[in-house]
Parts: C-alpha cells; sequence; structure tokens
C-alpha cells in the first residue's frame, strides 16, 4: 500500500480502529475541582527510531525541537506521513504540559489534576481524552471544530529525541476559555505552564499568572525547549515575573544564556539560574542535567542534588524525561512538601518514565519513598 493511502487510511477510519474510539469529545466523568492546573499544547505523538542521517535529511538535530506549519508547505511536514511507514511506528498521547499532568496525576491520583489546551473534534483528540480520564485528569479542552488536533514528531536516535511539531488546533487557545472556566482556576491551589505554550497565548499565561500572583499561589513555568529563549524572548520577559519556579534542563539554559546575552559561559548553570531569579524573593530555578547533579538556585543560594544513576539495560526510551521530572515536581509541590522532597521525586519519576515507551508512566502505580 502507497504511502499516501495508507496517510489517508490513518486519518479517517484506521486510526480509530486503532486507538479503539468512535466518540465526540467530552469532558470526562470528574467534576470537582482540582488543586493543580496545567496549560499547555495537546498533541498527538508520532514516535519512530531513525537514523542521524534522516535527522541530517530535514537538517534537524538530536535533542531539539522546533514547530512546522501544516499551511506553509515545509517539507518537513512530509516526516508525518513518512513515519506511518516505520515498524517501529507508535502513537503516544502528547504535549509536554500534559505529559506533565499525567505525571502528577500518577502520583496524586484521580481528581486531583486538571489541564487546558486546544484540540480538534477528532480522533486524535479522543485518544488524548482517553488517555487523561484514565490518567485521572480533568480535561479542560477548548474545541476547534475546523482544526485538527496537533501533532509531534519524536525521532528518535539512541537516547536521544528531535521534536517536529505541528501545532494545529493547539495553536488557537484562547484566554476567553479560561474565563469561561474560572472557576476551576479560583479553585486551584497551583499551576503549572509548559513552556511551548509561549507560541501560542501569552496572554492566557500571564492571565493565570496575575491570578497566582495576587493570591499567592505557586507558579511554574517549563522553558521546554531552546527554541523558547532563543525565538519567544519577548513572551518568556513578560511571563517570567509571575513565576515561583522555573524548570529547565542544560540545552535550554544555554540557550537562555545566549539568548539574554549573558557574560558567563553557557554551562555556567548557577550564574545562569541567577539571571533568572533577578531580584525576586520568591522565585527559585531548578536545572536538571541528565545524570549530573539537579542545581537549584534561589536568593538564598544554591544547591546540587545528585541524581540516582540508572543502568543503561533498564533505559527504554528517554523522550519525555524531562516532563516526567517537572511531574512529579508539582506532585510534591502539591502535597505541601519541600524542595528538597520535590527535587527527588521529580528525579524519581523522570526514572520511572525512561524505562517506559515515549513520555509514559508504569502500568503498576509505584509509592514514592523518601
Amino acid at each position: 500500500m502507497g504511502k499516501l493511502k495508507l496517510f489517508k487510511l490513518i486519518n479517517n477510519d484506521l486510526l480509530a480502529d486503532i486507538f479503539g474510539l468512535r466518540r465526540s469529545i467530552r469532558r470526562g466523568n470528574m467534576s470537582q475541582f482540582a488543586k493543580l492546573v496545567c496549560l499547555g499544547n495537546p498533541l498527538l505523538d508520532y514516535q519512530a527510531t531513525v537514523t542521524l542521517e534522516y535527522l541530517e535529511k530535514y537538517s534537524l538535530k538530536s535533542n531539539d525541537a522546533i514547530l512546522v506549519d501544516a499551511s506553509s508547505g515545509d517539507q518537513k511536514m512530509k516526516i508525518f506521513e513518512e513515519l506511518l511507514e516505520y515498524p517501529d511506528v507508535k502513537f503516544v498521547a502528547g504535549g509536554a504540559a500534559q505529559n506533565t499532568a499525567r505525571g502528577a496525576a500518577y502520583v496524586l491520583g484521580p481528581g486531583k489534576v486538571s489541564y487546558f489546551g486546544s484540540v480538534g473534534r477528532d480522533v486524535y483528540a479522543d485518544k488524548l481524552l482517553e488517555e487523561n480520564t484514565k490518567a485521572g485528569i480533568l480535561s479542560l479542552y477548548q474545541v476547534q471544530e475546523d482544526i485538527a488536533t496537533g501533532k509531534c514528531a519524536a525521532l528518535i536516535t539512541g537516547h536521544d529525541r528531535s521534536l517536529v511539531t505541528d501545532l494545529g488546533a493547539a495553536n488557537h487557545f484562547k484566554p476567553e476559555h479560561l474565563d469561561a472556566h474560572w472557576e476551576h482556576v479560583e479553585n486551584a491551589e497551583l499551576f503549572y505552564v509548559g513552556g511551548f505554550h509561549l507560541t501560542v497565548s501569552p496572554e492566557a499565561i500571564i492571565k493565570l499568572g496575575k491570578h497566582a500572583q495576587e493570591t499567592g499561589k505557586p507558579f511554574v513555568l517549563n522553558l521546554s525547549a531552546p527554541m523558547i529563549p532563543q525565538f519567544f524572548k519577548d513572551a518568556l520577559e513578560r511571563v517570567l515575573p509571575y513565576t515561583t519556579h522555573v524548570i529547565s534542563n542544560e540545552s535550554e539554559a544555554a540557550a537562555y544564556c545566549e539568548s539574554f546575552g549573558l557574560e558567563c559561559a553557557n554551562d555556567d548553570l548557577v550564574s545562569i539560574a541567577n539571571h533568572i531569579v533577578g531580584d525576586s524573593p520568591r522565585r527559585t530555578v531548578i536545572f536538571t542535567h541528565g545524570l549530573e547533579p539537579t542545581v537549584c538556585v534561589s536568593a538564598s543560594g544554591h544547591e546540587f542534588f545528585p541524581v540516582q544513576p540508572l543502568s543503561s539495560t533498564n533505559i527504554v526510551d528517554t523522550n519525555g524525561a524531562g516532563d516526567a521530572f517537572a511531574g512529579g515536581f508539582m506532585a510534591a509541590l502539591t502535597e505541601g512538601k519541600d524542595l528538597k522532597t520535590a527535587i527527588a521525586m521529580g528525579q524519581w519519576l523522570a526514572a520511572l518514565s525512561i524505562q517506559e515507551v515515549g513520555p509514559s508512566y508504569p502500568a503498576t502505580v509505584f509509592q514514592f519513598e523518601a
């Protein structure tokens, strides 16, 4: 069967059969207000193992993330069609902040996490909704009637991944959707925003941030990818004043250093974090660094938290490890844990996630032990 024909089948009935879903969008069974509210870009991940030559074909880098636009004629849109012919291609419910929401719900249990994002009315969104509902998340989706749910190609090379994202409906989230569900915001105790949403609606992030600032609630931002400080610096500068915590990895920290013209080396994580903390007495910056110690910086100083090594034979897939760290971290904050415990829980959940395929968590619910 040719590529195009298979692609059309996947987009119509076959994908519905794969997912076992033939229903319209709904909000799920949970009606209570959640303690943790997450905001991000819901996406369906296409994940497959590729060669370095394949990345070079499209001028892609490992451990990087880029956006593509279906309406622009970008040749990289072919990737989504081509991956369908890969023998190991998998469809995984994704979107960085949504991965984090599921991670937090894995720890907290049902009814403690709600998630805002924009999707289409299609089987892709049905799959995302199904995964959120199974995880115990209340999905507060804004539904686009004529725009398809966004998708992300996760191109795996060894333990690295390169992300190519077509935001689709996710790119059309409006702050007014928060207004329509403001009771969920008012009843929440803390907020988490994926940095990718800075490309969509800084206004929505600021709306949440102002509420958090006025009410003294924690407001956590993840930089998410090097492209955020590189190409969305203005939006990042607008949002940072509302943050109480900023999470990043070393690549995103280096991009921040270069974008903001810092005089320190781009691997001087403490100095970069100090710049993000600025003169805020409340802001804490957490930099993950693979197997290197996690760096934590606040107005009171800095501290390093060693990572417990995991045997390489147990590592299945590192895609989504950073999202899992954030999920464990947010779960700990939701439970009122101290910063040391939150970082330890983040490292623990990341270790569980990389033993699964894609940004996923074990079917068995394990309990964190300090």
